[in-house]
């Protein structure tokens, strides 16, 4: 439609990720037709957190899931305000500074677990098995291992157990990061061409439902 109109070729592939245009409608709630950013719940936290990066996206997709939504409120606080960033533990910061502090993805699960008790990547696949598939004779083992690596690497008992309850929503939904960027990326695309071809983009979205 975009060719046939304006006689332009879009390569998606390169488009600029960078586009006002395309944050400034995303930061306006206006998200009908863009992939994974219709529901209202989602169109609400969009408009609030005015995304100005891919990350921003990222983070957002992964977070808007039955476990981790809880935490997207203070996401949201802390884009707009760097001040109130803070990490878990110091060690975490180079982890979690894409995502303000914020345990977003399993892949953050893993590596705290790697960062703070001493896992082994064998052991970190593990603690993912027990998240993903959520078996409370699982975790709890997991819980205990955790909590016991950490005070090896002198963490008192009780922010053990402070960190290890950011892990354990992860148990009601959790995506990877790959994931998150895949998810992202077509958010970001679908927005862009929303953004800038609205007509054409909007005439394909009705075209494609009518089906």
């Amino acid at each position: 439609f975009i060719k046939a109109n304006r006689g332009v070729t879009v390569n998606l592939a390169t488009v600029p990720l960078d586009d006002k245009k395309t944050f400034t409608m995303l930061a306006s709630g206006d998200t009908t037709g863009i992939f994974q950013l219709e529901s209202t719940g989602m169109r609400r936290y969009i408009k609030d957190l005015r995304p100005t990066t891919i990350f921003d996206l990222m983070a957002m997709v992964a977070l808007f899931r039955p476990g981790p939504m809880g935490v997207i409120p203070e996401f949201i606080k802390r884009k707009h305000n760097p001040r109130l960033i803070t990490y878990p533990d110091p060690r975490l910061k180079d982890v979690l500074s894409q995502s303000y502090g914020i345990i977003c993805y399993q892949d953050d699960v893993l590596l705290t677990a790697i960062t703070l008790a001493g896992y082994s990547w064998g052991d970190a696949d593990k603690l993912r098995k027990a998240v993903g598939k959520k078996i409370p004779s699982e975790m709890k083992k997991q819980k205990e291992k955790f909590i016991e690596g950490c005070i090896k690497n002198e963490m008192t008992t009780a922010k053990a157990e402070e960190i290890f309850q950011l892990i354990e929503p992860f148990a009601g939904y959790g995506f990877n990061k790959a994931h998150a960027a895949c998810y992202a990326m077509i958010d970001y695309q679908t927005a862009y061409l929303k953004a800038n071809y609205q007509v054409e983009y909007m005439t394909a979205v009705f075209a494609a439902e009518s089906r």
